[in-house]
Parts: C-alpha cells; sequence; structure tokens
C-alpha cells in the first residue's frame, strides 16, 4: 500500500488531482460537455457523414469509390468553378486589403476621416442577398437603367460622337442611295440654286431629337450663290401622308449632319436644324450630298458587365464594395498602435512619406495585414449569394464557383448527393490550409 506523506510526523490525508487553475477535471469536463456534443452534432458529424456520402453514387445505395472526385477535376462546369474560385481567392481578398491599407492611411490625419470611414464601412450593414439585387441593377445593360452603363456611356459620348438616327433610311422612292458604307448619297449632283430634298424614314416618332418642329412643307427658298434643302422625317403618325413630299405634321431631322463630296474630298458641311432645312456654301455646287454613316450607326449602350467574359470581376467588384470596409476599419485599428516615435524619427533622418509608408508602415502592420487577407481569403472561398443573385442565367455558368455549384449539385430535381458532398469535402480541404497558417501565425503572435 502507498504510503501517505507525513508532515511533522503526522499523516496527512492525500487531496484530489487539480488542474492548474484549481478545477476538479470532472467539473471542468462537465462545463466543457454541453460544448462538446453541440461540436460534434453541427461540425463533426456533418462533416464525417459528408465525407462518407462523398464515396457514394447519387442513390446513395452503391458505392463509387473515388469516382465523385474524379467528375470534378473531368467536368467542365465544375473545372469552371474551380478556376473562377481561384479568380476569387487571387483578387478579391488583394484588392480588398489593398483599398482598405489606402483608405486607413490617407484618412488618419484628415479631420473628416471618420465620416468617410463610416461611409466606407456601411456597405457591411447590407446582407449579401440585398448587395446582390443593388448590384444587379448597377450591372444593367440598359444606361436608362444600369447605373454602371450609364456612367460608362456618358463618357464615351463625351468623347465620342453619337448617332443621330440609328437604322434610319430611305425608301426606293427617295432620291437617295445606299453609300457602302453605312450612310447615302444624293443619286445625282446638286447645283446652286437647286432645292436639295433628304427624307428618311425609320425613325420612331418617340426617338425624334428633342426640339424638332415640323418641316416647312413649301421647303426653303433657293440661295443665290449655294445649296438649300429640307431632310425630314417621311412619315405621318395615322397614315394619309404622300412618299417623297413634305406633309404638314412631318418632323425635320434636327442635328442630321450632311456632307457635300466633290471628286471623292469633302468640300463643306453642315447640320439639319430644328424643322430639317439646311444651306451649304457656294462650294458645294455640282457635288453629291452625302449622308455619313455617323448619323445611322446603333447608339452606344455600353458595356455587357454580365457578360460571359466580365460577370467574375463584375461580382469581384461588388464584393470589394462590400468588404473593403472591413478590411480598413481593422488596419485603421492596427495602425493607430504604431509607435508615432518610429514615423517621426524617420521623417527627421530625411524619409519621405512614400518611404515611410513602404519601409516602416507597412511592414508594422504586416500581422494586421496577414489578419485581413486570411481572413478575407476563408471567405471567398465559401462566396455563394453574390454570384446566385447577380449572374444573369445565362453566365450563371461563367460565373460558377464551388460554392454555387455546391449548391446545384445537392438540390433540385437533377440532384446528386454524391457529387455535392465530394464537393463539401474538396471546400473543406482548401479551406484547411489557410485556417492552419493562421493558427500558426496566431500562435506565433502569442509567444512573442
Amino acid at each position: 500500500m502507498a504510503s501517505v506523506p507525513r508532515i511533522g510526523g503526522q499523516d496527512t490525508p492525500r487531496t484530489p488531482h487539480k488542474s492548474v487553475t484549481g478545477t476538479r477535471k470532472a467539473v471542468a469536463a462537465g462545463f466543457l460537455l454541453p460544448a462538446l456534443l453541440l461540436l460534434g452534432a453541427l461540425v463533426v458529424y456533418p462533416i464525417g457523414y459528408s465525407v462518407q456520402r462523398s464515396f457514394f453514387d447519387k442513390s446513395g445505395a452503391s458505392f463509387a469509390g473515388l469516382d465523385n472526385y474524379i467528375e470534378l477535376f473531368t467536368d467542365d462546369t465544375i473545372l469552371t468553378a474551380v478556376k473562377n474560385n481561384a479568380v476569387w481567392v487571387v483578387l478579391a481578398p488583394a484588392v480588398a486589403t489593398v483599398l482598405g491599407l489606402i483608405f486607413a492611411v490617407l484618412t488618419e490625419r484628415v479631420r473628416w476621416g471618420t465620416a468617410f470611414k463610416l461611409i466606407v464601412f456601411m456597405p457591411m450593414a447590407i446582407s449579401m442577398l440585398a448587395a446582390g439585387i443593388i448590384f444587379r441593377l448597377v450591372y444593367e445593360q440598359d444606361p436608362d437603367r444600369g447605373i454602371a452603363n450609364a456612367v460608362w456611356v456618358g463618357v464615351h459620348d463625351t468623347f465620342a460622337e453619337a448617332s443621330v438616327f440609328p437604322r434610319a433610311r430611305p425608301l426606293p422612292v427617295h432620291p437617295l442611295k445606299a453609300s457602302g458604307d453605312g450612310g447615302f448619297v444624293t443619286e445625282a449632283p446638286v447645283r446652286t440654286g437647286e432645292v436639295a430634298r433628304l427624307p428618311l424614314i425609320g425613325v420612331p416618332p418617340a426617338q425624334m431629337p428633342q426640339g424638332a418642329r415640323p418641316a416647312p412643307t413649301a421647303g426653303p427658298a433657293p440661295a443665290a450663290e449655294g445649296i438649300s434643302g429640307t431632310a425630314w422625317l417621311d412619315f405621318t403618325r395615322g397614315g394619309g401622308g404622300k412618299p417623297n413630299a413634305v406633309d404638314p405634321t412631318e418632323l425635320g431631322l434636327k442635328g442630321l449632319r450632311i456632307e457635300a463630296v466633290k471628286d471623292g474630298r469633302v468640300v463643306a458641311s453642315t447640320t439639319a436644324s430644328a424643322d430639317g432645312t439646311f444651306s451649304l456654301p457656294a462650294a458645294a455646287d455640282g457635288s453629291v450630298l452625302r449622308l455619313p454613316a455617323s448619323n445611322f450607326r446603333e447608339q452606344y449602350n455600353g458595356v455587357e458587365w454580365l457578360g460571359p467574359s466580365l460577370v467574375t470581376p463584375a461580382i469581384i467588384g461588388s464584393y470589394v464594395w462590400m468588404w473593403a470596409g472591413f478590411a480598413m476599419m481593422l488596419i485603421a485599428a492596427g495602425l493607430a498602435s504604431v509607435p508615432r516615435e518610429l514615423l517621426e524619427a524617420a521623417r527627421v533622418d530625411g524619409a519621405n512619406e512614400w518611404q515611410v509608408f513602404r519601409r516602416i508602415t507597412v511592414p508594422l502592420l504586416a500581422p494586421v495585414l496577414a489578419v485581413v487577407l486570411v481572413t478575407l481569403m476563408i471567405n471567398v472561398l465559401k462566396v455563394f449569394d453574390l454570384v446566385f443573385i447577380i449572374a444573369p442565367g445565362s453566365a450563371q455558368d461563367d460565373a460558377n464557383v464551388l460554392a454555387l455549384q455546391l449548391y446545384r449539385s445537392s438540390f433540385g430535381t437533377d440532384a446528386d448527393l454524391g457529387i455535392g458532398s465530394a464537393i463539401a469535402v474538396l471546400l473543406l480541404l482548401l479551406v484547411i490550409p489557410v485556417m492552419a497558417f493562421n493558427i500558426r501565425r496566431m500562435r506565433r503572435e502569442t509567444r512573442r
């Protein structure tokens, strides 16, 4: 029998073993048991069942071995999801972190910096569903509805001449013929003192330029030393008009560009007034009147943001809009703990602001930047809501990511839970290295 320790010649009773904190193991286990049960029910069991289910076929009755995993890397749709996830992991966290760093540094010493940070952080209060709906409208193709294309078209039309009458054309009875480059020319040269008639059709009255007035039925008076004429929409609402003649309610083609071409060279040009009348100088005598193709080309409707080639970058842009504020707030908190003495000492030694930022601020913020970057990388591996809502059905395969493919494979009339479980296991395997790196980094920080 083991001897009992003696103190001062007297036997002392053995006390129950306690942990370092003085808590009995049984009590500690009792407190941990509910948490362990929840952890097992909500985390361990689902992971284990998903791993098991991934080795079975669609019905779950037959063992499929590695067939489901082989299909992950042979099916074109799933391979597109894997590639898009790689693009997400590389671009989205990096861009959000860089923007957060820039915002945090630039607003550090600005008086209204707090208000700016509040505005940038506000998207974090919006759910992914709401953000997806917002950006689905932002990326609308129609410039009258989508703000992205409204801005893009506005900038484009500032530097490029906009078309005036897209799809306008002459009738066979009109004195105009195609020029071969998308424009139209008169069938015969015009002479000084003549009144040129340039009728067109194909312009809906609702799309006529604002301020267009009815063309004069008698036409302009012949010019003494030049050429005058009328360009009008040869269409009468309700019918009853005569072709190749100006009827009382027919509108002038305001803004139509007219060129006088002689020997292949433009000798004069003008634009039609509000009632469609125009005049050319005497130099246009004997020339052919041309309506250049710039009058008739299709109007520029902007970029197809949600098309096959741009849908993924467009959705990444909406993600950055949401999460740049998160990155900014964490980096700003880290920036507040940077010793000011180091920054001031560098400036005293002659370093400019860029050198201070690159050689002192960024290295000191490296732990915070790593936290932000790793957190966002884990987050984008699971991105689903934005892609599902923003990408239209025609481009959803091009914008596909693993989380969306997991949903599409696991639910619906053609669900294959074997493939869905294999995708879930793949996502877990992709997240584990990032989590392991984060845990190792936190332990290193704790030891310092």
